[in-house]
């Protein structure tokens, strides 16, 4: 049953990164506990203010600092079909910029950020156009981010570690392009690290849910596809996992975003073999939730 109160956060409730931004949307967080309450990692997504004649957008120069990009809006070599990508002489550069951020919460369901927590911005070349869809995994007393780092060179995995949340330890990119929707399992199985991903190849394949695993959480590899999107379901297009599987009585218990060709997002659920991950063993064939307002 949905929830009467829902507690929807909006751009409202959090201010810029800095005055020349503006505050587009609030999506996909990273959700963990730490200190007694409960967190959002939230990725927040700006950009600057549009001016009329001029099209405008976020990018990080070479010092890391945000710098804005700006381009008369009748120039010919401006593609703008695509609502969340600006083609412009054979580049192609994202609409806003994101970058994530904070938020603390008592009961759950009012949130708010916390002073002394600031905001995780892209570091390098590689997350020049961002860093989004953060998961949060907690393993042996550390908390691992993985998160998905855009520039001109792809969409890839990177990954950073903290004890406290304001110290990070950045392992650089994880998974090369193009590749996202990683989640780290929360223990090792015998002496591995697991972890979930996606890479995409919509020419050959398609948006699949793969596995790795490591050693040092550094190195991965003996990739192996976990599972398939299914023609004709609500999952047809692509699917991805989401929060770090939960290990019951019964196996691993993942819970999956999908997709269809009009994307319709629903969740679904999986259960993965508790020795053997790699393994499917059950399937939900309906959404566990599905958007219905």
């Amino acid at each position: 049953m949905r929830y009467a109160n829902n507690p929807i956060l909006t751009p409202r409730d959090l201010a810029p990164s800095q005055e020349s931004m503006k505050i587009e949307c609030l999506l996909n967080p990273g959700v963990f506990r730490f200190d007694g309450k409960t967190w959002l990692l939230i990725r927040v997504a700006e950009r600057p203010e549009q001016r009329e004649g001029e099209i405008s957008f976020p990018l990080l120069d070479d010092a890391n600092r945000i710098t804005v990009m700006r381009v008369p809006s009748s120039s010919p070599e401006l593609d703008l079909s695509d609502p969340r990508v600006i083609s412009y002489k054979g580049s192609d550069y994202l609409t806003t910029m994101s970058h994530l951020r904070l938020m603390s919460s008592t009961d759950g369901v009012r949130f708010a950020e916390e002073p002394g927590y600031g905001p995780i911005f892209g570091s390098d070349a590689y997350e020049s156009y961002g860093i989004e869809d953060c998961r949060v995994t907690l393993l042996e007393g550390t908390y691992y981010l993985t998160y998905t780092a855009v520039s001109a060179n792809g969409v890839a995995v990177r990954m950073r570690s903290t004890t406290d949340w304001k110290r990070f330890t950045d392992y650089g990119l994880v998974l090369p392009p193009h590749n996202k929707d990683c989640t780290l399992f929360d223990e090792r199985i015998g002496d591995l690290y697991y972890m979930l991903h996606r890479p995409s190849s919509p020419e050959i394949g398609g948006n699949y849910i793969w596995i790795a695993e490591s050693r040092d959480l550094r190195h991965w590899g003996n990739h192996r596809c976990v599972a398939r999107t299914r023609k004709g379901m609500w999952d047809s297009a692509r699917i991805g996992a989401g929060c770090a599987p939960i290990r019951t009585g019964e196996g691993w218990l993942m819970i999956y975003h999908g997709a269809d060709g009009d994307n319709r997002y629903c969740l679904g659920a999986m259960l993965l073999d508790a020795a053997d991950p790699s393994k499917v063993l059950a399937r939900s064939d309906r959404p566990i939730m599905e958007p219905a307002a």
